[in-house]
């Protein structure tokens, strides 16, 4: 096979074995395991030199089913606790199989009229979904990370123009460092974007008064008072990632306010727990922001790529992104502009598709309900551990992660061996692969941090999520 066009004839047939192994694929999820280690040696299959003469679409796509469908990681099953990934719902795997079938290029009004409608109501919906005002507006991205990356990039115009700089012409050579300060809980993501945007990811200045990461207000007031009216950047963040904590995002605002402060919260799964009367407390004063990055590949369900940045005055997102002039492009405000001038990439996936399905098959209430529910989760599995003699929380449990560590019933461990326990106890859940969830260091301890996310997932899954740690704990510890 040398051409596409020879092969034309295997569409249909090509998609239509995706469809036959989507069926098997998608049943095994709630009891497959999530990674099997046996299949690994099926992964040489898709090795070897670049063919010059292919194979066809029928072999090509039948050797990437067989291979994926076997050796992929069950992500998007009810058993996969590590990081914080939801699965695909139903409305959102038939619609991000749409964004292949009409592939899409959503860079603008003048690419694709659908794409940039669906794009304009799901970012609209994104910020009803949780309750801000009709003047805010967003950005798709590929990720939290790029949503920081949105919203920090804004921050940084906004503080050049503190300064009589516009930063999008002549860059920040020449300006001082911005200051950008936040608790303990800044994440990586955030400082990579900083990193990204050229302040370099240790400009951030932490402010913590203990060793979780609990900022300390009164020391970020003094911070902030000791700039003597320079412009700064307060960084909050709505779900820490160990245990699901929150900066006071409130009392942020207030001192943005106060000091004149440009306010980022990096929200990538605990901005959803604004659906919820039993959880909004925690991101209360989100709506005093002025930019709000999270991920609709975390709580929303939908597949990878997708993330957003909500912003309070979506006048900067053009002055931040739009494009140096080319004859056959339009502008940000041009009537056939569009995202691409509006966010940091260029040629873009239709990845609206999924976002508008979702909510517009499940709406606030499902999603408020699967909030709730994996809460609810959260909680019941927080009491097994409590329950359990060989297990011990480390954290509170405010939304869906549950921080522990195993620890041996009945007799003294050092805090070393301890450590050196769950270590191993991490790596054999990882190799195991009946359940998933990775290792963290919480307050100097190893431990565990499982977050729950999925749509699928239910209390059987957690409660044998339990009994497998508890197996493979006692193992992990009899070799100490």
């Amino acid at each position: 096979m040398s051409d596409p066009l020879d092969d034309v004839d295997e569409t249909l047939p090509a998609l239509r074995s995706v469809l036959d192994a989507a069926g098997p694929y998608l049943a095994s999820l709630p009891g497959r395991l999530v990674y099997d280690t046996a299949a690994e040696p099926l992964l040489a299959e898709l090795r070897g030199p670049l063919p010059e003469k292919g194979t066809g679409t029928a072999e090509a796509v039948g050797r990437l089913l067989r291979v994926g469908t076997a050796t992929g990681t069950a992500s998007a099953g009810p058993r996969f606790f590590h990081f914080v990934i939801g699965g695909s719902t139903p409305a959102a795997l038939a619609a991000d199989w749409t964004v292949s079938l009409l592939d899409q290029n959503a860079f603008a009004r003048a690419s694709s009229r659908f794409a940039h409608e669906v794009e304009t109501v799901a970012i609209d919906w994104l910020r009803q979904l949780v309750g801000l005002p009709s003047t805010w507006g967003g950005a798709l991205a590929p990720s939290a990370t790029f949503g920081n990356v949105v919203g920090l990039a804004m921050a940084t115009h906004w503080w050049g123009e503190r300064h009589g700089v516009d930063v999008s012409a002549q860059g920040i050579v020449g300006l001082p460092r911005m200051p950008v300060l936040g608790g303990g809980y800044v994440h990586p993501s955030a400082r990579k974007a900083l990193q990204l945007l050229g302040h370099g990811r240790d400009t951030v200045r932490g402010f913590a008064r203990d060793d979780v990461g609990r900022v300390d207000l009164a020391a970020l007031r003094r911070a902030l008072s000791d700039l003597d009216g320079a412009p700064a950047v307060l960084v909050a963040t709505a779900g820490e990632v160990n245990a699901g904590e929150f900066d006071p995002i409130a009392d942020y605002a207030e001192l943005a306010e106060e000091f004149g402060a440009w306010l980022h919260v990096d929200g990538a799964f605990g901005l959803f727990a604004a659906l919820s009367d039993r959880t909004a407390h925690l991101t209360a004063g989100i709506d005093r922001a002025d930019s709000i990055a999270a991920d609709a590949h975390k709580w929303l369900n939908v597949p990878y790529e997708s993330g957003y940045c909500l912003v309070r005055d979506p006048s900067r997102l053009g002055r931040a992104f739009g494009m140096p002039g080319a004859a056959y492009l339009p502008g940000p405000d041009d009537p056939r502009g569009g995202y691409a001038l509006l966010g940091p990439e260029s040629s873009r996936r239709a990845r609206a598709l999924p976002i508008w399905a979702s909510l517009a098959a499940y709406g606030r209430d499902g999603f408020r309900a699967m909030v709730e529910r994996h809460c609810a989760l959260a909680r019941h599995l927080a009491a097994l551990v409590d329950a359990a003699p060989d297990l011990e929380r480390l954290a509170d449990v405010p939304l869906n992660i549950v921080c522990f560590r195993y620890r041996p019933a009945g007799g003294t461990v050092g805090p070393d061996a301890l450590n050196e326990i769950n270590r191993r106890l991490a790596d054999a859940l990882l190799d195991d692969g009946r359940v998933f969830a990775g290792p963290t260091v919480y307050r100097g301890q190893a431990a565990l941090r499982p977050a729950i996310s999925n749509w699928r997932t239910t209390a059987e899954d957690l409660d044998f999520f339990v009994a497998v740690v508890r197996e493979l704990g006692a193992a992990a510890a009899s070799r100490t």
